[in-house]
């Protein structure tokens, strides 16, 4: 699953530890979600859209190979 956490939290201005603290997640979570090494659950997932003010699909795209 590819995501654009990275991209977002760049425009946004925020840190990994700063997205973390928001909702609820460590810094390794963060980490691992942006390097496509865990997909989160979709709660997370919907704690993370509404940080960026964005849809999930607007964060979140399947792979072919999903």
């Amino acid at each position: 699953m590819k995501n654009k956490i990275k991209i977002q939290r760049a425009i946004n201005g925020l840190t990994q530890e700063e997205l973390a603290n928001r909702i609820g997640v460590s810094r390794q979570t963060i980490n691992s979600i942006e390097n496509n090494r865990y997909v989160p659950s979709a709660i997370l997932a919907l704690k993370i859209s509404k940080v960026f003010n964005m849809s999930v699909n607007g964060i979140f795209e399947l792979d072919e190979d999903d």
